[in-house]
């Protein structure tokens, strides 16, 4: 049984870095990311659902969104599980701490820097093997000379990061350990025995949940487990099955790459019936929640639709 929460769930990565109680650790964990000259001293939660400024745009939700004493903002997303143009999602995001910057009445344009930081429970890069834990985007020029250095995003593949405890070499590879392992771990690693990780296993351990956010991180952990479930079991069934497939038209056509063909061709339909299988459940979900009385923008932030695929859905379902 695990002692501490898993922060991949939504419960438990709010609980870690987004609640007052917890704000040290998000600031400790964002400056462990930012360049020195945009270190937080302090930093206040902004509103995580952001309107568009006319009916017909897409409202955002952020995870985090935060604002420091100084100014700069910061958008921080953690992604359970792939999503459609992630990267266009993601520059359509920081569109919003932009716009909010303009004042009534004349506007000077100059801006405070705004920071993204996806962390991602899946690859992104379809080269696997040569995945980047870690990759950070700057606005730069033809000769790769920096042009604006007031807008930075970051993108964290958990997959990919693998450093052992006692290869940690700094702060922000503590951070990156503490996230990927967290859940399995019964005790503080040595490496991690100072007082601001020690703060974090704190507020991460179990025991320390009341009933109440016991039963909602329960509840938080099943549909984590049931969303990384669908596409596992989707992945594994469609690439055995296409592997069958390769092998047996291999040995007919006396080719010997009919493996290597099935394999991919696996991945492939693995990968569409674990879209499929997650479209299905996503739809289920809606109308469970819908027919239990929750209110459409907080199904919205459920799941991976906008609020007008979630009235289309509960509309169809009548």
């Amino acid at each position: 049984m695990s002692v501490y929460i898993n922060p991949y769930t939504d419960f438990g990565f709010k609980k870690l870095f987004g609640e007052e109680a917890s704000k040290d650790l998000l600031i400790d964990f964002l400056n462990s990311i930012l360049p020195k000259h945009h270190q937080i001293a302090e930093l206040n939660f902004q509103n995580v659902e952001n309107l568009p400024d006319t009916n017909v745009e897409r409202k955002a939700f952020f995870d985090i969104h935060c604002r420091a004493s100084s100014g700069e903002r910061f958008i921080v997303e953690m992604q359970k599980a792939e999503v459609k143009f992630f990267k266009d999602r993601s520059i359509y995001y920081i569109t919003f701490p932009i716009r909010d910057q303009a004042q009534r009445g004349e506007w000077n344009f100059e801006l405070k820097a705004i920071y993204f930081i996806a962390i991602l429970d899946f690859f992104y890069e379809e080269d696997k093997n040569n995945a980047k834990f870690f990759r950070q985007i700057d606005l730069k020029d033809q000769n790769n000379e920096v042009f604006y250095d007031k807008l930075q995003m970051y993108y964290l593949q958990m997959p990919a990061f693998n450093k052992k405890s006692h290869e940690l070499g700094n702060r922000f590879e503590k951070w990156a350990y503490f996230l990927k392992n967290l859940e399995t771990l019964d005790k503080i690693p040595q490496i991690l025995n100072e007082p601001i990780f020690e703060r974090a296993f704190g507020t991460a351990m179990l025991a320390n949940l009341n009933p109440e956010q016991a039963q909602e991180y329960e509840h938080s952990r099943l549909n984590y487990i049931g969303i990384r479930e669908v596409i596992r079991t989707a992945e594994d069934k469609g690439i055995a099955k296409g592997i069958a497939e390769g092998e047996a038209r291999g040995r007919a056509e006396g080719r010997e790459e009919g493996r290597a063909e099935g394999e991919a061709k696996g991945r492939a339909e693995g990968e569409a019936k674990a879209k499929a299988e997650a479209e299905q459940k996503a739809q289920k979900t809606i109308i469970a929640l819908h027919n239990n009385g929750v209110p459409i923008p907080i199904i919205v932030l459920s799941v991976d639709k906008t609020e007008a695929e979630v009235r289309a859905i509960i509309a169809e379902s009548k």
